[in-house]
């Protein structure tokens, strides 16, 4: 049985950390001003932009909290450490921001049955700062969006934030001009939708990890066929691949070698695969490596062959 612990994240702690509290104090003060202006000018898109804004500010701690944890060493108890909680971290997002939406759509069908006046020059200020708020914050991420999916996700979020604020600043714009108060309440539902899309595949995604699900990212079927043109294999099962955490994933397989095969020429085999994965992403590997003849010992075996083209 073989064992590799490969790390190819190379994440400045220190970069990140500073990023995301920055991103968090920053962000939260937006969230205030979005706040108390709309309570003041009885706009529903501004606090519908707040609540949104603020699931944000909560992603950002949770994104920082996590990634805290990942650098953690595992320990006897925790043999992976605490990789698992940025996948965790993803999916209390999700339901946060779910949440959000159902209570803003909640207040704006009673606005839309008694509609307020909105100050549209105010709206139009505040979500103008938003702009320039969320793009700086998004900013912040480029340079490890690529590194780390909770990172890359805060990234995301902050561009969709910033073409909510667009939004935001184009009803107010036309309120200013035409006085049709109703467009602000309209508005927060186009913010709703973006909110539920945005969302959706970051809650679905979130709860297929969680279930050791194979990342979206990883063919399975491909894997295996590349396995098996590894001088040696004859065939493969019992594969299983999941994700430890948002940027690491974990596989383990049984490979059936020549009886031929001695034990540094298996040592070979493994080494061979093991490399062959590393560049399918996969970091922590197992192999148990059987000989032609013997037999399963589960009861579900599922044997890829290659010399066959389908499932025993």
């Amino acid at each position: 049985m073989g064992h590799d612990h490969h790390h190819h994240h190379e994440l400045q702690v220190s970069d990140i950390s500073r990023a995301l509290v920055f991103g968090i104090v920053l962000n939260m003060l937006f969230v205030c001003i979005e706040m108390v202006a709309g309570f003041w000018y009885d706009s529903l898109a501004l606090l519908s932009d707040a609540g949104h804004n603020f699931s944000d500010v909560i992603a950002l701690l949770l994104a920082l909290f996590a990634f805290k944890l990942l650098s953690i060493a595992p320990n006897k108890k925790y043999t992976y450490g605490y990789r698992k909680t940025t996948i965790w971290a993803a999916l209390i997002n999700a339901i946060i921001l779910l949440v959000a939406v159902g209570m803003i759509f909640w207040e704006s069908l009673d606005r839309w049955s008694t509609p307020l006046i909105v100050d549209g020059k105010t709206t139009a200020f505040v979500a103008g700062a938003g702009i320039l708020i969320n793009g700086f914050t998004a900013w912040l991420f480029v340079k490890d969006k690529d590194k780390d999916l909770n990172i890359k996700g805060a990234y995301l979020h902050m561009i969709a934030d910033m073409l909510v604020s667009i939004g935001v600043l184009i009803s107010g714009i036309i309120i200013l001009f035409t006085n049709w108060y109703w467009v602000d309440t309209v508005m927060s539902w186009i913010i709703i939708v973006i909110i539920i899309l945005s969302t959706w595949n970051l809650l679905k995604d979130s709860i297929h990890l969680s279930l050791d699900g194979v990342p979206k990212d990883i063919d399975i079927s491909s894997i295996q066929q590349k396995i098996l043109l590894v001088d040696g294999i004859k065939s493969i099962h019992h594969t299983h691949i999941w994700a430890l955490s948002t940027t690491e994933n974990a596989m383990t397989a049984h490979l059936v070698i020549s009886h031929n095969n001695t034990f540094a020429e298996a040592a070979v085999i493994k080494k061979k695969i093991k490399h062959i994965l590393e560049h399918e992403k996969i970091h922590h590997v197992t192999l148990e490596l059987e000989k032609e003849g013997e037999h399963c010992s589960a009861l579900d075996c599922t044997i890829i062959n290659e010399k066959e083209d389908h499932n025993h």
